[in-house]
């Protein structure tokens, strides 16, 4: 059974407009009404199709927990309310300049409806258990402290970073004084390292002493409580679940930590942020190093190697997908914010947008929270989003790579903006913006269409009139859409586009005077780029499934090979190309091709009367032989090294007879 649905547009008392039968078709509504105040005046409108059957949804995102409360009320009242759901279009859209052009902004407005109609992925969730188990490292005063607020609701050990005179502690908490050298994990399973630990000795008369230091003890805890005054023990801390700072600059830091940590006690959600096929992982291969671009960039060093691939600790990930907009081969894909489902908003968008306004439009990606805000400041207070640019949010801009810049140039928007949240953020993308823009040099876009602007360059207008191409299809991996994107834009695609250093794109070089064809790049290329001639010693190469790990130039015993990052859009690209080989080498004996004749004339020029044993012999015509005809002509031959002595005639009866 079909669900209908009923749109309610409020004109925000009448300082937004838009195109009532427009959204209404991008939100698939059976009914669409407009009113001017629903969150004031005609708030009888929303509460009565509340009351409905149709499924309900309101174009206002900031009054939401107001409609969300309506209808709470509306449930105890009559044991109903109608599925509601709500959505910006006012902020992000409505609310812009005087000289905005209004058919743009109606445009954009049918556009993010239409998007927020598909379907949002689905994360896995993990439970995560806290039985309260606390450890406060720190001063003896500040740790003390500590425990004594949290000391109803956890089970807390202090860890005094100093021996200071010490009150004899509550029976409820335990303390000990050592220096804390290594912290893992997040909450419910933080592993502690600490040297010089002695537990404090709360017997005998007088000032409370320490037992016999222990030269390293190892400890276990939910909750990490970092009091050292000193930087945090994580990289990103404030990511890290279960961690908490102190802050020395600030006041009131230890009661604002105690009041979080005391809810940290029971069983939690953890989302599962990612999806990781190992067999794809290109990280090293025979213990050669390989690709390490996810351990690179991951901020809360949840990555880890494990040999050929690599794993990640899903109890310290923040799911800021960094490592998935850099991974080359998609080992490492993300739950919530896939590349699938970004290239799917991304092509309706602009598909909607084109539709409505016949033109181009830009696009910023934002994060949810402090991109969102900027938007919502600059639509109130200044002139608002720009006519023409649409904004995409996603939880973490690391999560923007130059895959996701491509599809959007796919897509057909004319430029791509990125508004990173703060400095950290904006080294973060640094790479893939470098990246994004190396691939537009000698196309019909201009590289300067993929920036990391300011929150204030967002109401700048822009010039639509350089979109480069017809949208194409968004269909495939990161690297398949990317590779249809820059072909479409391309100006010359015979010329390789030179790429940045560490570039996942690009072709290698061998050094034929060096290379002895030992195929040792072909047997650990972990994407069957490299591969081998089955009838005659040969290096083969398809440059489109080079990723650049490094693995063959690590391998490679004469150092005979040097990566070279390029993208080249050829069809030569897709199909296997010789990069150096040689004829066999054909037996003396039996004329069976073997080896590499470079490398048997090199042997035999470095051992013939340079070494006793192909000295004044003909022991060097062994090594011109197949492996067959070697054997036969070390234990056959007139002088083989192997060979016995002539056989006795073998005596029988009459021998014996006759003498």
């Amino acid at each position: 059974m079909t669900a209908h649905k009923t749109l309610l547009l409020c004109t925000c008392d009448k300082t937004q407009s838009f195109d009532p039968k427009a959204l209404q078709a991008a939100a698939a509504a059976e009914q669409v009404i407009v009113v001017d105040q629903l969150c004031g005046t005609d708030m009888k409108t929303a509460a009565e199709h509340l009351s409905g059957a149709n499924e309900v949804l309101i174009a206002c995102g900031q009054q939401a927990a107001l409609f969300e409360r309506l209808g709470e009320d509306i449930q105890a009242e009559i044991q109903h309310s109608a599925p509601l759901s709500t959505l910006d279009i006012r902020d992000r859209a409505g609310w812009s300049a005087p000289q905005a052009n209004p058919k743009r902004l109606h445009a954009k407005q049918a556009a993010l409806m239409a998007a927020a109609q598909l379907p949002a992925p689905m994360a896995p969730v993990k439970t995560i258990r806290s039985s309260g188990v606390c450890c406060v490292v720190g001063p003896t005063e500040q740790a003390i402290r500590m425990a004594e607020l949290v000391q109803d609701e956890l089970g807390v050990t202090c860890i005094v970073s100093y021996a200071g005179p010490v009150q004899l502690p509550s029976a409820a908490y335990d303390v000990a004084k050592g220096k804390l050298t290594s912290a893992y994990g997040a909450l419910g399973n933080f592993k502690l390292e600490f040297s010089g630990l002695q537990m404090l000795n709360p017997a005998g008369r007088g000032e409370p002493g320490y037992g016999e230091a222990k030269a390293t003890a190892h400890s276990e805890c939910d909750i990490f409580i970092d009091l050292r005054g000193m930087g945090p023990a994580f990289p990103s801390h404030e990511k890290r679940n279960g961690y908490f700072w102190a802050d020395p600059a600030r006041t009131g830091e230890l009661e604002r930590i105690a009041l979080n940590a005391r809810e940290l006690v029971g069983e939690f959600e953890k989302t599962v942020y990612f999806r990781l096929e190992e067999s794809l992982c290109a990280h090293s291969r025979a213990n050669q190093p390989g690709c390490t671009r996810c351990l690179d960039v991951c901020c809360t060093e949840a990555i880890f190697s494990a040999g050929d691939h690599i794993q990640i600790d899903s109890d310290i990930c923040a799911g800021c997908g960094s490592c998935a907009a850099v991974c080359p081969t998609s080992a490492i894909t993300m739950n919530e914010t896939s590349f699938e489902a970004i290239t799917r908003n991304l092509e309706v968008m602009a598909r909607i947008y084109r539709e409505q306004s016949g033109e181009a439009p830009r696009l910023v990606f934002h994060t949810l929270d402090a991109g969102a805000e900027a938007i919502a400041y600059l639509a109130r207070y200044d002139d608002g989003l720009a006519d023409d640019l649409i904004p995409l949010g996603l939880e973490h801009i690391d999560r923007v790579g130059h895959a996701e810049i491509m599809a959007a140039f796919g897509a057909g928007y004319a430029e791509v903006l990125i508004l990173p949240d703060n400095e950290i953020d904006r080294r973060a993308v640094a790479a893939e913006v470098e990246l994004a823009q190396a691939m537009l040099t000698g196309t019909r876009n201009s590289p300067s269409r993929v920036r990391v602007i300011e929150a204030i360059e967002l109401c700048a207008a822009g010039d639509n009139a350089g979109r480069v191409s017809e949208p194409v299809l968004l269909v495939g991996g990161r690297r398949d859409i990317t590779r249809v994107t820059a072909n479409a834009m391309a100006d010359n695609i015979e010329a390789p586009i030179p790429l940045p250093a560490g570039a996942p794109y690009g072709a290698i070089e061998i050094d034929s005077d060096k290379c002895t064809l030992c195929l040792a790049c072909v047997s650990l290329c972990p994407t069957g780029a490299l591969g081998d001639h089955p009838d005659r010693p040969e290096v083969r190469f398809t440059e489109n499934a080079c990723v650049q790990c490094g693995i063959c130039e690590s391998t490679c015993p004469e150092t005979a090979i040097t990566l070279k990052p390029q993208l080249d859009l050829s069809k030569d690209a897709l199909s296997p190309r010789a990069l150096h080989g040689e004829e066999p080498f054909e037996c003396i004996q039996c004329g069976k091709p073997f080896g590499v004749a470079s490398t048997i004339n090199r042997i035999v020029e470095k051992l013939e009367n340079q070494h006793w044993m192909y000295t004044k012999s003909d022991n060097v015509q062994l090594i011109k032989m197949c492996d067959d005809c070697r054997v036969k002509a070390q234990y056959h031959g007139n002088n083989a090294p192997m060979a016995g002595g002539e056989r006795p005639r073998v005596r029988t009866s009459d021998d014996y007879r006759d003498s």
